[in-house]
C-alpha cells in the first residue's frame, strides 16, 4: 500500500491525508505516480554508497531537484545501520545559481529516528531552511543534467550538521577560492606533473622550496673549493680580539695556506713574536683540527702528561689563537715550530739515516700515546705533518690534525664497519688498510702508518709508491701485512738493517682493531736499537 512521510516531523502518513496528525502541517498534493511503495524495498538490503546509482529528475514547474536512490543489486534483508541510513537518505540541491551543492532540509531528523529509506522529502518554500554538511575534501561535488546519472555524491562527515543562514556566503567564498586556485594552477607544474584542481574546501598543497634549497646547500658543503691565499699585509682578528698581520706566505696547498704573522699592538707598532698562521676554508677540515686542539691539546693537559711520564718534551702543537675571517676563511695561530720534515728531506736530497728514523719514531710514539689516551687518533701521519725546530732538532712536533678522529667517545671504542666513512682518506701512500676500506681509523691505524713512514724515509720506496689507483695500493698493503719479511726485502733488498724495523712492523700489523697497543714495548725496542748505534733521544737528529 503506497504511503508517504510528513516533511515536518517525519511521521508515516496514509496517501489520502491532507494534514499531519502529529504536527498539523498541511501536506502538499501528491500524485499517485510520485508515491513510493515501500513494499518493493522489503527484499532489498542496505547498500554502500558506491553501489547506489543516483539520478536527478526535476519536478515540473518547480526550481528543485529531487534525487532518489535506487539499489543496483538485491540481497537478503539486513538490519540497517546509522551509516547506511545516512548515506541512503535523500539530498536536495538548489540549482538556481549552479553553485556547489547545499543540502536543504526542514528540522533534520536524527539517524535514530529514521526507520526507512527511499522517500522524497517535499517542502513548502516559505518554511525552507538550509543545512550545510561538511564535504570530503578529496571528492569534487558534481551536478549533472536531468538525464545523466550522478556518479557519486559528496560523502557526509560523521557528526552534527551546522546550520547557516543563508549559507550562500560560504558558497560564494568557496567559489572565489576555487577560481583563484584554478587560475594559479593553469600552465604550472610541480615536479613535472600538472597541479590538480582543488575544491573550494581544500587547501593547495605544494612542495616547499626551502627543502630543495637545504638539500642543495648540504650537497655543496661536501665539495669545498680550493683556498685562495690572502694578500700579505692583511690583518685578521682572533676570537680574543688580538690582531695578526700576515707578513710572508710560507707554503700553500689546495686546502690550506701557511703564513708568518706578527701580532699588531697598535696601528704603527707590532709585537715581536714568532708565530705562524694556518688558513683554511671556513667549512673545511680546519674546523676539525680546531676542535681537536680545544679538546685534547690544552697546554695544561700536555704539561701534566709530561710530568706524569717523566718526559723531557712532547711534540703537541699549542694553538694561541683562532677565529673566522671574511665569511669564508678560518685560521689557527701557532708558535713557530720550525721546518717540515718533508722540506728537510727535499733539501738534503737523500734518505734519512736509520739512526734519525729511530729517533723520529720514538718521539712520535710519545705523541701518539698522548693523543690516543685522549680518545683521538691522528689518521694522517706523513713527513709534511712533522715539524722540527731549528737549533733544537731533538724537538719533533706532530701537526696537521685535519683528519683527527675520536675513536673512543666516552670510553666506548667505535665498532669496525667497512664503508662507514669515505674510503682512502688521508695520504694514500701511508694510510692504513682500515682507511682504504672506509672503516673508522683506530690506534693501530696510526702505528701502521708510522711503520710505512719509517720504511719510506730510510729506504726511499714502498711496494706501492709508483701506483696511482687507491684500490691497487690497498691490495699491496693487504698482501704485505701478512708477510713483513717480504715487505722489508722489497724495501731494502740485501741492505742490512737492524731487527727493530721487523719487530715493530710485526707487532703493529698483528694488532686487533680495538686492541690497546703496548707503547712502552714498542718504544723500548726502537730505543734499544738506537742505543746500539750510539744514539739517544736527547741528541740532535742526524740528517
Amino acid at each position: 500500500m503506497p504511503f508517504r512521510f510528513c516533511p515536518q516531523c517525519g511521521t508515516k502518513l496514509q496517501p489520502d491525508f491532507r494534514f499531519c496528525p502529529s504536527c498539523g502541517e498541511k501536506l502538499p498534493c501528491l500524485n499517485e505516480s510520485e508515491a513510493v511503495n515501500l513494499d518493493s524495498f522489503s527484499s532489498l538490503s542496505p547498500v554502500r554508497s558506491d553501489e547506489v546509482a543516483r539520478s536527478c529528475e526535476p519536478t515540473e514547474g518547480k526550481d528543485h531537484v529531487y534525487i532518489t536512490t535506487t539499489p543496483i543489486t538485491t540481497r537478503p534483508a539486513l538490519r540497517k545501520t546509522r551509516n547506511s541510513l545516512r548515506l541512503d537518505r535523500e539530498v536536495k540541491f538548489n540549482i538556481k545559481d549552479a553553485t556547489p551543492p547545499v543540502v536543504p532540509s526542514i528540522n533534520p531528523v536524527r539517524d535514530d529516528q529514521v526507520e526507512d529509506i527511499g522517500v522524497g522529502f517535499h517542502t513548502s518554500p516559505p518554511k525552507q531552511h538550509t543545512v550545510t554538511f561538511k564535504l570530503d575534501t578529496k571528492v569534487e561535488p558534481i551536478l549533472s543534467s536531468s538525464t545523466s546519472p550522478v556518479t557519486k555524491s559528496p560523502r557526509l562527515v560523521r557528526g552534527k550538521a551546522k546550520l547557516s543562514s543563508p549559507a550562500m556566503k560560504q558558497v560564494e567564498e568557496g567559489k572565489k577560492l576555487s577560481d583563484k586556485t584554478s587560475g594559479k594552477a593553469d600552465g604550472s607544474t610541480v615536479d613535472g606533473s600538472p597541479k590538480a584542481l582543488l575544491s573550494p574546501v581544500s587547501s593547495p598543497i605544494s612542495r616547499s622550496p626551502l627543502k630543495v634549497t637545504g638539500k642543495s646547500k648540504a650537497k655543496k658543503a661536501k665539495h669545498v673549493s680550493a683556498v685562495e691565499p690572502l694578500q700579505e699585509g692583511e690583518e685578521v682578528t682572533d676570537t680574543t680580539g688580538k690582531k695578526w698581520k700576515l707578513m710572508k706566505l710560507l707554503s700553500q696547498s689546495t686546502t690550506e695556506v701557511i703564513y708568518e704573522v706578527l701580532q699588531t699592538v697598535s696601528r704603527s707598532s707590532f709585537k715581536e713574536s714568532n708565530h705562524i698562521l694556518k688558513l683554511g676554508a671556513k667549512d673545511g677540515r680546519i674546523f676539525n683540527e680546531q676542535n681537536f686542539l680545544q679538546r685534547a691539546a690544552k697546554p695544561a693537559s700536555v704539561d701534566k702528561w709530561i710530568k706524569q711520564n717523566k718526559l723531557d718534551f712532547l711534540g703537541i702543537p699549542s694553538c694561541v689563537g683562532f677565529g673566522p675571517h671574511a665569511d669564508s676563511y678560518r685560521f689557527l695561530i701557532f708558535p713557530n715550530m720550525g721546518q717540515s720534515l718533508q722540506s728537510i728531506i727535499e733539501d738534503e736530497d737523500d734518505f734519512l739515516t736509520e739512526k734519525a728514523v729511530l729517533q723520529l719514531a720514538c718521539r712520535l710514539l710519545d705523541v701518539l700515546e698522548y693523543i690516543h689516551s685522549n680518545e683521538y687518533v691522528h689518521a694522517d701521519i706523513n713527513a709534511e705533518n712533522i715539524y722540527i725546530k731549528p737549533g733544537q732538532t731533538s724537538q719533533v712536533y706532530l701537526v696537521g690534525y685535519c683528519h683527527a678522529f675520536r675513536y673512543c667517545p666516552g670510553g666506548q671504542h667505535v665498532e669496525y664497519r667497512e664503508a662507514s666513512r669515505t674510503p682512502h682518506e688521508g695520504t694514500i701512500e701511508f694510510i692504513s688498510l682500515d682507511a682504504h676500506k672506509g672503516a673508522a681509523p683506530s690506534r693501530r691505524s696510526d702505528l701502521q702508518s708510522l711503520g710505512y713512514c719509517m720504511l719510506r724515509w730510510h729506504s726511499g720506496t714502498l711496494p706501492w709508491t709508483v701506483l696511482t689507483q687507491p684500490d691497487q695500493v690497498a691490495t699491496q698493503k693487504q698482501r704485505y701485512m701478512e708477510d713483513v719479511p717480504a715487505l722489508l726485502t722489497h724495501c731494502f733488498g740485501k741492505t742490512k738493517v737492524s731487527s727493530a724495523f721487523q719487530n715493530y712492523l710485526t707487532a703493529v700489523m698483528a694488532l686487533q682493531y680495538s686492541e690497546q697497543p703496548d707503547y712502552s714495548a714498542l718504544k723500548a725496542g726502537l730505543s734499544a736499537a738506537l742505543l746500539q748505534m750510539g744514539g739517544s733521544l736527547e741528541q740532535p737528529l742526524s740528517f
